[in-house]
């Protein structure tokens, strides 16, 4: 037993000192920076842009970075008005903010899935059901095999992305029904719907934990793996976007973003890594 936890401190500072090199060099580019990075917008964005703010602000105390939500439309309007340097998206630009001079960097792969209680038994919904319960045309969990139970509808705002993607890949541009409950966040959607045994609402794969639950769709459950294949078919990318060509502290935290460690902090967050190719 001793030669075996002897045997894992070891591995574990061999793996320190293998990695803190590496990480030391992807973060190098910051050392002479100083001065504040402001970011908004998309808030399935947000464990990313978290995990890569510390890891900057740790190494250069200097640098300073304000992450913020509020949707992919408050993230548009924001950096087009020179109010942040970066406006995170969760869906491609509309052709009317391309003509805002807006630059769009893709740099994740994530997937859209609706998500339920725990305790709902519920454990399938195909893409008609789905719909007919957002247009308010299913109105109880017996009507889908579960329990005698009135669904409780929730939604985000018209200004989230996770919203549009929602109606146009999975309810095909239904009306949603007008007694839906909005919430502002995919944080908020998940406390909400992990609070209401009746509830169902949607988030990104990446938000989905032990807190709710997401019944396959159409058979086919929306993990990472399901969604990088393209088996599950509801999957969006996710962007970061500037006014103009990046610069400076900028441009290094979009190239940050995109460097092996990056890279590992979209994974832990549930999402695919794009490299800047794409």
């Amino acid at each position: 037993m001793m030669f075996k936890t002897c045997s894992v401190r070891l591995m574990a500072i061999f793996t320190l000192f293998i990695s803190s090199p590496l990480i030391a060099d992807e973060l190098s580019a910051f050392d002479k920076m100083s001065g504040q990075l402001n970011i908004a917008g998309g808030t399935a964005h947000i464990p990313v842009m978290k995990r890569a703010a510390r890891q900057i602000m740790g190494h250069n105390p200097n640098i300073r970075i304000t992450i913020a939500g509020g949707g992919s439309g408050v993230g548009v309007q924001q950096v087009a008005k020179g109010l942040v340097d970066i406006g995170n998206t969760g869906r491609a630009l509309k052709n009317k903010e391309m003509n805002l001079g807006l630059n769009s960097f893709a740099f994740a792969i994530d997937g859209v899935a609706v998500i339920i209680h725990p305790q709902n038994p519920v454990d399938d919904l195909s893409q008609q059901q789905i719909i007919d319960i957002y247009r308010g045309k299913i109105t109880n969990w017996r009507e889908l095999g579960g329990q005698d139970r009135q669904i409780h509808l929730f939604s985000r705002d018209e200004a989230s992305g996770t919203r549009s993607v929602f109606s146009k890949k999975l309810l095909k541009g239904a009306q949603l029904a007008a007694n839906a409950n909005i919430v502002p966040s995919n944080g908020a959607m998940k406390t909400a719907v992990s609070q209401d045994i009746g509830a169902i609402g949607y988030s990104s794969v990446g938000y989905i934990d032990n807190m709710v639950k997401a019944p396959t769709y159409n058979h086919i459950m929306p993990t990472q793996e399901a969604c990088a294949s393209g088996e599950y078919p509801v999957v969006r990318r996710l962007y970061m976007n500037t006014k103009g060509l990046p610069d400076g502290l900028t441009q290094a935290f979009i190239d940050y973003i995109y460097s092996k460690q990056g890279a590992k902090h979209i994974q832990a967050s549930g999402y695919i890594a794009l490299d800047a190719k794409q």
